[in-house]
């Protein structure tokens, strides 16, 4: 994996304006698996990617549901691992989510390793009551076009 510069964020706005930015680079089959602890800004940050490829999508963390699906341009699934076994990922059928559109994980560390070969890994850290960091790295050539693509975040 290739570590890239962190970004902070002061608000739940600014987090999920960098969802929003990343979006527009997201296609069917992209994986953005996300680490970090409770709190820590994933699921704004997925608020934002919602935004940016399905505009009107009230996203909620799908920690009791697993699994909420975002129509639009691409359809968004995001998927929250938070209570799931790492042995019983594999049974939730990664294969057809993935076929249409592209996998956001949240506690993407509990992805089996095949799963991370090819996906952007972003993880978040609690800087301060307000202050978020989040850092990015790419495995395998899709995650590495993704990894420029969040490079670029900070240009846009």
């Amino acid at each position: 994996m290739t570590a890239s510069v962190a970004r902070r964020t002061t608000s739940p706005e600014e987090t999920e304006r960098l969802g929003e930015t990343l979006a527009p680079s997201l296609r069917e089959g992209d994986v953005v698996a996300l680490r970090g602890p409770l709190g820590a800004g994933k699921t704004r940050f997925v608020a934002g990617l919602a935004r940016g490829l399905a505009p009107g999508a009230r996203v909620r963390s799908p920690t009791f549901t697993l699994v909420n699906e975002y129509p639009g341009r691409i359809t968004l699934v995001h998927l929250d691992l938070y209570r799931v076994e790492p042995a019983d990922v594999e049974a939730l059928g990664l294969d057809d989510y993935l076929e249409g559109g592209a996998l956001v994980v949240e506690w993407g560390e509990k992805l089996p390793a095949g799963r991370r070969a090819d996906a952007l890994v972003l993880d978040f850290a609690i800087v301060s009551e307000r202050e978020r960091a989040i850092s990015a790295e790419a495995a395998g050539d899709r995650g590495a076009e993704l990894l420029a693509a969040w490079h670029a975040v900070e240009d846009r």
